[in-house]
């Protein structure tokens, strides 16, 4: 498949790193344009993926037209491909511009809207996507293998739950790193040195992300193989619930929603 990239930022080129190491395109069948020339050229030395000079030239043929600008960027580059990309299906990874202000200024009717995570950029994303009926069936499998090469991928069968997924897994990794950073400092208030406090806090969410995945067993079921009748882990989560710990998570989810509702203009019925 053709891909037209329109910016060639951290998640521009999780991209093309991600569709050519799974194989979905060849570096030959990639085009990239970004405002700086020199991304451009990284790019393009980096993977031996096609430059492009103008975004016009980028899309110029492609099957799907990638726009990975950021928000406040994309009047001006849809400006540049309006009504410019012939028979391309529209991926768009911008937080907050809906899929009737692509299909406007984009004047088509073959739209794809997608919510990935920052993990996306080392092959371990979340990416949650909804298309328009103009996207055809064999274009749906195409974003399928586009966005399943950066983790994994979940179609939606309505805009509305984009601003969810912004909330939950695309804001997400933040939740996470600030955790890791709170278990580090806790490590280090009892009396560990820096270094293995953040060894053992990094690990440990790691691992037991991978523990979860791998029995596939509900988190519950795997909390309570940890927490002994009256030991330390239940004295922990004492603590976790006397500080209101699943409020704070929820607050936070839906704080993130909320904001995504309201960058893109409000509810999505």
């Amino acid at each position: 498949m053709n891909i037209g990239l329109i910016g060639g930022g951290a998640m521009g080129e999780a991209i093309v790193s991600a569709v050519i190491g799974a194989k979905v395109a060849s570096p030959a069948q990639i085009r990239v344009f970004d405002v700086i020339g020199e991304r451009v050229r990284q790019l393009g030395a980096a993977y031996g993926a096609g430059m492009a000079e103008t975004p016009e030239q980028a899309v110029d043929g492609a099957d799907f037209a990638i726009m990975a600008v950021k928000p406040q960027d994309y009047a001006k580059a849809a400006q540049a491909v309006s009504g410019r990309l012939g028979g391309a299906t529209v991926i768009s990874i911008m937080a907050g511009v809906t899929i009737e202000q692509l299909t406007s200024a984009l004047k088509t009717d073959a739209v794809v809207r997608s919510m990935p995570n920052t993990p996306a950029q080392i092959g371990q994303g979340m990416t949650v996507w909804t298309a328009t009926a103009g996207v055809s069936d064999a274009a749906r499998d195409g974003v399928r293998q586009i966005l399943g090469a950066m983790g994994k991928e979940a179609f939606v069968p309505e805009e509305k739950y984009l601003d969810m997924a912004t909330g939950l897994s695309g804001s997400g990794p933040a939740y996470v790193f600030l955790f890791i950073e709170a278990l580090t400092d806790a490590g280090v208030h009892i009396g560990l040195s820096r270094d293995l406090a953040a060894t053992m806090a990094l690990q440990t969410v790691l691992g037991s992300a991978r523990y979860a995945e791998a029995t596939g067993k509900h988190p519950a079921e795997l909390r309570n193989q940890v927490t002994s009748p009256g030991g330390t882990t239940a004295e922990a989560l004492r603590a976790f619930e006397a500080g209101s710990f699943r409020s704070d998570v929820l607050e936070a989810v839906v704080a993130a929603y909320e904001k995504s509702k309201a960058l893109g203009g409000g509810d999505k019925k």
